[in-house]
């Protein structure tokens, strides 16, 4: 039948957790996993201290791997170690913790108090310790005390939203034990919820929800193609198809109006440069035509002070032709 199969499996189970209990104790040991894949067997050590559970070079984790396939019937087991975050809130630490100390000889009392102390301060919102058995020691009855502090849930479905674990001391004067619920600090029961709250956030959330989906269709919206729009990309894939034959034509004139302007360019650079060059040259010219004048100038003074007389000069001329002229008459 199926139902023996499953208990089967859960008597293996609880005989591996007990064998892994005794071996990896000093580790802080306080659970598995096992999770079955087509490959492997994964089994997850949930330790407070993973490199005592690792050992030497790993060697501890060969050793149970060896044992848990050999004696477990656990094909392929693959073991992996997951640290605890904070020990404190851990039942099962805590309370084996406190039971190895009571056998060490401390008392009861002071462990207790010192233990709840620092579950409350890590962040906890509730603690229950019961204690029973024999508390005072020798010749003392058996008796029991709880102590309690903050907010907790025993009944109904709220109650597995407790931590719970019991152990046993067994000091000389006899047995004790210990029964240790912890309420961890991120754990929500239901009568401290306000609806309104979780009504106005579920409210934010879907507006939320609503403005992505809006946003994304938007951006994802493919309209239809209409007949106008269909006429519109034949044309326009047309006039890419003539474009793309016009292309190298274009290219080609491009080309050659690149090249005259360049030519241009060279032109006008050349223009000013070469006016520049005649501008000098008639300035030359201009200064040369300017000192021939002036030599010639000179040169038509010196002639006329050598060959026309002076005015006194050609009054004595005059007076002498008349005298010859007067002495001709006079013969």
């Amino acid at each position: 039948m199926i139902e023996r199969t499953f208990i089967v499996k859960n008597m293996n189970k609880m005989e591996l957790e007990n064998y892994l209990d005794t071996k990896l104790e000093r580790a802080g040991f306080c659970g598995i996993d096992i999770i079955k894949t087509p490959l492997v067997t994964r089994i997850v050590l949930h330790v407070a201290k993973p490199g005592l559970a690792i050992g030497k070079g790993g060697a501890t984790i060969k050793e149970l791997t060896a044992k848990i396939a050999s004696d477990y019937n656990i094909d392929n087991p693959q073991i992996e170690i997951s640290e605890i975050k904070n020990p404190n809130l851990n039942s099962r630490i805590l309370a084996k913790k406190m039971a190895s100390m009571i056998e060490r000889g401390y008392s009861w009392r002071s462990v207790s108090y010192r233990m709840i102390k620092d579950i409350m301060d890590s962040g906890a919102q509730g603690v229950e310790l019961i204690v029973k058995g024999k508390l005072s020691g020798k010749g003392g009855r058996k008796r029991q005390q709880r102590v309690a502090i903050g907010y907790l849930k025993k009944r109904g479905h709220q109650s597995k939203y407790v931590d719970k674990f019991k152990a046993a001391a067994y000091p000389k004067a006899g047995a004790i034990g210990i029964t240790l619920s912890i309420i961890h600090p991120e754990v929500i029961f239901p009568d401290k919820i306000d609806v309104n709250e979780v009504l106005a956030a579920t409210r934010a959330v879907a507006a939320e929800k609503k403005e992505q989906e809006e946003a994304k269709e938007a951006e994802t919206k493919i309209e239809e193609p209409t007949e106008d729009k269909k006429e519109e990309k034949a044309k326009t894939e047309d006039k890419k198809e003539d474009k793309k034959v016009e292309a190298p034509k274009e290219a080609k004139n491009e080309k050659k109006a690149k090249e005259e302007k360049k030519d241009d360019k060279k032109e006008k650079v050349k223009e000013p440069a070469k006016k520049e060059e005649k501008e000098g040259i008639i300035d030359k010219i201009k200064d040369v035509a300017h000192d021939i004048e002036e030599k010639v100038e000179d040169v038509v003074d010196d002639i006329k002070d050598k060959i026309i007389p002076d005015k006194d000069d050609k009054k004595e001329v005059k007076v002498e032709k008349k005298a010859k002229e007067e002495k001709k008459d006079a013969k």
